[in-house]
C-alpha cells in the first residue's frame, strides 16, 4: 500500500510553470507543463519560428503556450531569443530539483535528406555546443542564425548543457526542422520520470 501510494503522489505531482518576462524589447508568456500531450498555442509574430516551436511541443510531449510581442520592426531576434530565455525559466521552474528524472536525453531526427543529432544534460551547468552549417543564410524570411540565439537563451536559463549536431542536409528548412524535433525528443527523455531511482537525484553530488 506504501508503495502504491508513493507512486501516485509521483504521478499526481504537476510539473508545470508560468513565466513573463516585459522589457522595452519584448513582452512575453510561456506556460508549459512537462507532462502534456504536445498541445500548443504559439503567437510570436514570428511564423517559421511558431512552426519550430511546435516541432518542440509536438515530439516533446510537453504542451506549450507562448505568446510573444515584440520590436519586429527592428527585426526578429529579440523576440526569438527572449523566447528562449522564457521557456529556459519555464523549464528550469518546471523541474525544480530535478529529483527522479533520467536527466539525459538524446534523439537523432530524420528529414528526407537532413539528419540531425541532439544530446541535452538537465546538469545544472548552462552551455551550448552547436555546430549547424545552413545552406543557406535565411528560410523564407528568417535568419538561420537566431536559432543558435534561441537556444543560447533556453541553455543560460534552464541550466543545462546542450549539443546540437546536424550531420548532413542540403535543404536550409530541413536542417532547422530536424533540429527543433530532435531538441523536443531530447527534452522529453531528460525530464522523464525515472521509477527506478524514485525520488533521488541523478546525480553521484546528490545534486544538480
Amino acid at each position: 500500500m506504501d508503495a502504491f501510494c508513493h507512486v501516485t503522489k509521483r504521478a499526481m505531482s504537476a510539473r508545470t510553470a508560468d513565466i513573463r518576462r516585459d522589457t522595452r524589447e519584448t513582452q512575453i508568456s510561456v506556460r508549459i507543463n512537462l507532462d502534456g500531450t504536445g498541445q500548443a498555442s504559439l503567437n510570436t509574430g514570428v511564423p517559421f519560428f511558431d512552426h519550430m516551436l511546435e516541432q518542440i511541443a509536438r515530439h516533446g510531449l510537453v504542451d506549450l503556450d507562448i505568446q510573444a510581442t515584440g520590436d519586429l520592426h527592428i527585426d526578429d531576434h529579440h523576440t526569438v531569443e527572449d523566447v528562449g530565455i522564457c521557456l529556459g525559466q519555464a523549464v528550469d521552474q518546471a523541474l525544480g530539483e530535478k529529483k527522479g528524472i533520467f536527466r539525459y536525453g538524446h534523439a537523432y531526427v530524420p528529414l528526407d535528406e537532413s539528419l540531425s543529432r541532439v544530446v541535452l544534460d538537465c546538469s545544472g551547468r548552462p552551455g551550448l555546443h552547436y555546430h549547424v552549417d545552413y545552406p543557406r543564410a535565411r528560410i523564407g524570411q528568417f535568419d538561420v542564425d537566431l536559432v543558435a540565439e534561441f537556444f543560447q537563451g533556453f541553455v543560460n536559463h534552464a541550466k543545462v548543457t546542450l549539443h546540437v549536431d546536424n550531420l548532413r542536409g542540403v535543404n536550409a528548412h530541413h536542417v532547422a526542422e530536424t533540429i527543433f524535433k530532435a531538441f523536443g525528443r531530447a527534452l522529453r527523455f531528460a525530464v522523464a520520470r525515472d521509477d527506478r531511482i524514485g525520488d533521488a537525484t541523478p546525480s553521484t553530488k546528490g545534486s544538480l
